[in-house]
């Protein structure tokens, strides 16, 4: 499966991301850490000693786009591993095996080893967020804690699928600029303009919306974990919901939080880019979290 839509668009997608890695303002390091499925591009800011961090991004993200408002805090604290999602938008290449049997544990013990990281912080949006429990309830002793940003736990697969459906439809479909910002607006709360100020970032989301496939983030499968497997995570995770984020924020998605008595927060004035949108709040959350 291709992975762009275009020779052209994969450039111009390539071209931004570093653009928006510049924009980061704060030393980092690119690395290409080989594991059963491809070329998982990393990047790593922060010194060494610091506890580590590592950042999921969403299925139709990167780390160059995502962590932009949040690395400069972040690096000030942690040793942060920003991890470009293989078979996603950024700098990871994924090869066959990836195709035909991807394992997102596997991987991400992959990375891990390869960082000689035996223990980690996570924090992860959307799809990233899923990520993060995803590994905390398979790998508990690897995970010291976790912040799930604009993220459900799901009870079935529609319920996901239709959300995305409602979000995302139809201005995806005609990814011209008009409709990006239409997108972008029915995703975000009224704090929009952090995307629409930064030229950088909002012609680098245009270029995936038009020219990334992806259909190629398909093999990210998503189990839909019971609650004894929920609650394994309990002590060690915190949920940050937007109250204007559709994808995450309605009555079955919090009473699934509930029920398991997870500890979650809901941001006021923040849809789905919520750590965008409110970018200190999440900076001084993520801080006090993952530090205590």
């Amino acid at each position: 499966m291709n992975r762009y839509k275009s020779q052209a668009g994969q450039i111009l997608i390539h071209e931004s991301y570093d653009q928006l890695l510049s924009d980061w303002n704060v030393p980092h390091e690119q690395q290409d850490i080989m594991t059963s499925y491809g070329n998982t591009h990393v990047i790593i800011v922060g010194e060494e000693v610091n506890p580590p961090l590592l950042l999921l991004h969403g299925v139709g993200d990167n780390s160059a786009m995502m962590w932009i408002y949040n690395i400069e805090h972040l690096s000030k604290q942690f040793y942060v591993i920003a991890v470009d999602a293989i078979g996603g938008s950024g700098k990871s290449e994924p090869n066959e095996h990836y195709w035909k049997a991807f394992d997102q544990t596997i991987w991400l013990d992959e990375v891990l080893e390869s960082l000689k990281i035996e223990e980690t912080s996570i924090a992860g949006v959307s799809y990233g967020a899923y990520l993060a429990y995803h590994y905390a309830i398979m790998r508990p002793s690897k995970v010291k804690k976790i912040v799930c940003m604009a993220g459900v736990v799901a009870s079935s697969h529609g319920e996901t699928m239709w959300k995305m459906i409602k979000a995302f439809l139809p201005e995806a479909l005609f990814p011209t600029k008009n409709n990006t910002k239409r997108l972008l607006k029915k995703l975000c709360g009224p704090n929009y303009k952090v995307f629409e100020n930064n030229n950088a970032l909002m012609n680098h989301w245009y270029y995936l919306l038009k020219y990334f496939n992806n259909k190629s983030m398909q093999k990210h499968k998503t189990i839909i974990f019971n609650n004894t497997q929920i609650q394994s995570i309990r002590e060690k995770s915190l949920f940050i919901i937007g109250e204007q984020d559709i994808l995450s924020y309605y009555p079955k998605a919090i009473h699934k939080l509930q029920e398991n008595h997870l500890n979650y927060k809901i941001v006021k004035q923040a849809g789905h880019a919520v750590n965008h949108e409110q970018a200190d709040e999440i900076n001084a959350e993520l801080s006090d979290y993952l530090l205590t």
